[in-house]
């Protein structure tokens, strides 16, 4: 009965690892459609990216910036309060 329970402990968290790889930029990234996040090691940054319910991405950076976007439009925040949008007809920052 352990080993059962070792084995499936093992098939489990195969799959978990299974949904990341490595770009063609050295970026590692993970996703399962409604998570993902990657870690970029030449730059140091790491992102964590969630969709809703509604379609709508939001990801955040360890850096401080998030962004929320859905259908190529959206808005995001920099770490140093700059803001940038972008619509239909029109994008630029504030």
């Amino acid at each position: 009965m352990k080993t059962l329970v070792i084995l499936a402990c093992v098939i489990l968290s195969a799959n978990a690892f299974a949904e990341c790889a490595r770009n063609a930029r050295g970026e590692t990234v993970c996703g399962n459609g409604q998570t993902a996040g990657g870690y970029n090691k030449n730059t140091g940054t790491a992102w964590q990216s969630q969709t809703n319910q509604n379609g709508v991405h939001t990801t955040q950076t360890n850096r401080g910036g998030q962004a929320k976007t859905a259908n190529g439009k959206g808005v995001a925040k920099g770490p140093g309060g700059t803001t940038c949008y972008r619509t239909a007809n029109s994008h630029g920052c504030n």
